[in-house]
């Protein structure tokens, strides 16, 4: 069962090591367990619906409550201090696309919003109905999961767009295939969702970001089907993928997706490096990218990243061990980590590994083996839970992520650190902040940035906290000549920041396709741009 007011299954829990805490204490100050709003309380505040009976319609509280958020900062404050303020009025699970069809010219004619709902892991805000007078119906396609067809000759394959990450595995690993789409969410997110938010995964250097993947498919919308053909490259005008990818529900709802996949690799192997400082690391990576030396994955943290993840690994004596080996080897307090990942064919996977590791070695890097790299893939999707940990011990994680050329990228840091801790000045409060880059491509890559402060007494005091956090970090952001989304899509927190990279005239085109597709503007309103389009 998932949990309703934070990540993941109920049934599992990410245990911090003892040691961790002391190092938690001395980074942001002694938490203090938050007092949460149980379940039955949220549930007493669930309106009663404002929608006419339908059979493909649910209104019980419960079910609506656990389709009112997703999984941002703000949302799990408003679920856990019993201040959701809005909730759906409905939630169907259609079983068949002509389902969708069906709830997509009921809601035309009743003037109902629609919110399409995958996983619920949007931290943007994506599923989060907005106040008003229309009556808002979320739309769950966990139904729509099968595998439909396997092109094996053309390493091709269509999904219903609500199968989740290890469902979609499991059906292509019984073809000998994979999509290699792994993000963090990979547990609970889906295929529909990674492609309408342009997700990323963690091998994404390998096996490329979603819109490489995503072929084509069927697009419901409130005026007709799109259907777009799974074509290897066509000049044929505009590139109508273009126009689901990223789309974030304003369009439609995409009930098929067809994906180009892999063959399941011979070899996969993940490995640690360390480098004396960030920027050694980096020259390293920016080399093997340009290079094009054919890694799966490379992710190079800052020094307060690595120590980071070294004082929350636990292990204390192998780690104090391996300290010790290299500090006598030129590698202090500045040193950084580097994972390193090779996909392939064996042959393929000998080669990559030898030049990328030749490669790190000349800017000073020391390979340290395998182990790191095999606990790193072990626990790569359980991360999200040590949110649930942190929480119930007075601390609130999040995260802000970006991309930028690699001209920028270092000033790009070290302004969206400093930005992060001055936006805590005055409140008599400290902000931990630490970063790797990662989803690298030749011209630049992404920065994923997580934060950690503590949860005020007052929900609102910690809330006002976030907001502070987020808005300077998304100044940086914009300012530093980064993306305001490398990989989350823009939901309502990134909103008001689109147009600084869109221009008024990207903009007013987003807004007549979404006219074009949702004339009477049913359609997840209000998410990626203004309600009124």
């Amino acid at each position: 069962m998932r949990r309703w007011n934070g990540w993941g299954d109920e049934g599992f829990t990410y245990h911090l090591p003892q040691s961790a805490i002391p190092t938690l204490i001395a980074w942001v100050g002694q938490g203090t367990r938050p007092q949460d709003a149980t379940l039955d309380q949220v549930i007493a505040t669930v309106p009663a619906s404002r929608l006419p009976d339908h059979p493909l319609i649910n209104t019980d509280a419960l079910v609506r409550l656990r389709h009112a958020r997703g999984q941002s900062l703000p949302d799990w404050l408003a679920l856990r201090s019993c201040r959701v303020e809005v909730f759906p009025d409905g939630v169907a699970v259609p079983a068949t696309d002509s389902d969708v069809r069906t709830l997509l010219d009921w809601a035309n004619q009743h003037q109902v919003a629609l919110i399409p709902y995958g996983g619920g892991t949007s931290v943007v805000g994506h599923i989060n109905p907005l106040p008003g007078e229309q009556p808002v119906l979320t739309v769950d396609m966990q139904r729509l999961n099968q595998l439909r067809w396997v092109d094996k000759v053309s390493h091709l394959a269509a999904f219903g767009a609500g199968v989740n990450g290890p469902d979609l595995e499991a059906h292509l690993r019984a073809h000998s295939l994979t999509l290699g789409h792994f993000p963090q969410s990979f547990e609970c997110s889906t295929l529909g969702g990674w492609v309408v938010t342009r997700s990323s995964g963690q091998q994404s250097y390998r096996y490329g970001k979603i819109e490489r993947t995503f072929a084509g498919g069927r697009l419901e919308t409130p005026v007709g089907t799109l259907v777009i053909k799974p074509l290897p490259a066509s000049a044929a005008g505009l590139d109508l993928r273009e126009w689901v990818l990223g789309s974030e529900g304003r369009m439609g709802f995409l009930v098929e997706a067809i994906i180009r996949v892999t063959p399941l690799p011979e070899e996969e192997s993940f490995h640690a490096l360390f480098f004396p400082h960030f920027e050694a690391g980096v020259a390293a990576v920016r080399q093997i990218v340009q290079e094009r030396v054919p890694a799966s994955m490379l992710r190079l943290s800052t020094a307060v990243e690595t120590a980071t993840n070294l004082a929350l690994a636990g292990h204390e004596q192998l780690i104090g061990l391996m300290q010790r080996g290299l500090g006598l080897l030129g590698q202090g307090d500045e040193k950084c980590m580097l994972m390193l990942g090779i996909s392939g064919s064996e042959q393929l996977a000998r080669s990559a590994r030898r030049m990328a590791l030749h490669i790190a070695h000349g800017h000073g890097g020391f390979h340290v083996g395998r182990y790191m790299g095999h606990q790193w893939h072990k626990t790569r999707f359980t991360t999200p839970y040590l949110r649930n940990t942190m929480w119930e011990l007075g601390y609130a994680v999040d995260t802000v992520e970006t991309a930028a050329p690699w001209g920028q990228l270092p000033a790009l840091i070290n302004n969206l650190d400093a930005a992060l801790r001055v936006a805590m000045e005055g409140a008599n409060e400290r902000v931990h902040v630490f970063t790797h880059v990662s989803h690298v491509y030749p011209d630049g890559a992404s920065i994923y940035t997580t934060y950690v402060f503590r949860v005020q007494p007052d929900p609102g005091q910690t809330l006002e906290f976030w907001c502070k956090l987020k808005t300077a970090a998304s100044e940086a952001i914009v300012a530093g000549g980064g993306t305001i989304s490398h990989q989350h899509g823009v939901g309502l927190d990134h909103r008001s920041y689109l147009q600084t990279e869109k221009g008024a005239l990207g903009m007013a085109a987003l807004t007549t396709a979404c006219r074009t597709f949702d004339p009477g503007g049913i359609m997840n309103p209000g998410k990626l741009i203004g309600r009124s389009a």
